[in-house]
């Protein structure tokens, strides 16, 4: 080897990998949206055959191709591209752990959004009006059609398989007999509540657009008898009935009065030694880490409301609405949990 070659600077090397980072996720989502994984989740396909299927040219789709082999979705052999595992398991649209759905929405929603992050660093304000001339109530806009609705939800369903797991399991719940997962989505927290918990029951809560596909997903899992699917605003209308409620990724969405008016609408709710349970990624204590927790505060920045929060932040607003203790605990999946009782 030559005397002459340098070792490359480790400090251009990280700013280069931060450069392309936004063009990499570009690269896996313009191949979702396009139908590539798709149309190669049961067997290899060459770049004619996938060029007529997707009805895209030749030569671009080709570079789009290589260029997610080079981010290790896809692989080729002289068969043609084929999917490599990570494709096949959350990037296909019929796989029950696909994340297809935030995808879509990270690619057609927050994608212009955090365009003019820039903007909301100085306003401290979403982006919303700015994007897409509209304002008011955030939710409107995720179930604005059907297509849009299951989407969101689909794409809050997928995190939740892999986040609600270890939620649940981070604290002994067996001592609450009935769960009430307020803003429960597709109830996959509730399913793996019951799923861990053999006596205990369930409460889906959401608004009355999110029911029908929550009926459809609960009514597919083996603990669907015991769980039971409720319309409402948590805002608005009157909690059910419940020794543990739970709220997973709704916290970081609103602002820090609406927080506290829900707080306090599910402590007067509680039964004394009844608990929240909150699925929320944890901030460190001074705020330098996770790095999915920073991206994820900066998410809510151009989007909602709401912030990450560290524990002791969390605390602070668990006490002030009247809970007594409260713990937290970190997991290895995209949510941490925080247990309060009252």
């Amino acid at each position: 080897m030559s005397d002459n070659v340098k070792t490359p600077d480790p400090d251009v090397t990280l700013v280069r990998e931060l450069l392309e980072a936004n063009r990499r996720s570009k690269t896996m989502f313009a191949a979702v949206s396009l139908g590539i994984f798709d149309a190669l989740k049961d067997q290899p396909k060459t770049l004619a055959t996938l060029a007529a299927e997707l009805n895209c040219n030749a030569d671009a789709l080709e570079r789009l191709l290589d260029a997610n082999i080079g981010v290790a979705l896809l692989e080729k052999s002289s068969a043609g591209y084929k999917n490599r595992s990570a494709a096949n398991k959350y990037l296909t649209s019929t796989s029950p752990q696909r994340l297809t759905g935030y995808i879509k929405y990270s690619n057609d929603v927050l994608w212009k959004l955090w365009g003019h992050l820039e903007d909301a660093v100085r306003e401290g304000k979403h982006r919303w009006t700015q994007v897409y001339g509209w304002d008011g109530p955030i939710f409107t806009n995720f179930f604005r059609d059907e297509v849009a609705k299951r989407d969101f939800l689909f794409g809050m369903h997928g995190y939740g398989l892999l986040s609600s797991p270890e939620v649940v399991a981070a604290f002994d719940l067996s001592r609450f007999k009935t769960i009430c997962d307020l803003g429960g989505a597709t109830g996959h927290l509730t399913i793996a509540a019951c799923e861990r918990y053999p006596s205990m029951r369930g409460i889906v809560f959401d608004l009355a657009a999110a029911a029908p596909l929550a009926r459809e997903i609960v009514g597919e899992s083996k603990v669907a008898d015991r769980i039971q699917i409720v319309e409402g605003d948590f805002f608005a209308d009157e909690l059910p009935k419940a020794d543990l409620y739970a709220v997973g990724r709704i916290l970081h969405d609103w602002s820090e009065v609406k927080i506290k008016l829900l707080l306090k609408r599910i402590y007067d709710r509680l039964p004394t030694g009844g608990g929240l349970l909150i699925a929320e990624k944890l901030l460190n204590a001074d705020k330098t880490g996770p790095g999915w927790a920073q991206m994820q505060s900066l998410n809510m920045l151009v989007c909602t409301e709401g912030k990450e929060r560290t524990l002791a932040e969390y605390e602070a607003l668990l006490k002030s609405a009247g809970f007594k203790t409260v713990d937290g605990r970190t997991t290895n999946s995209p949510l941490d949990a925080t247990l309060a009782v009252k």
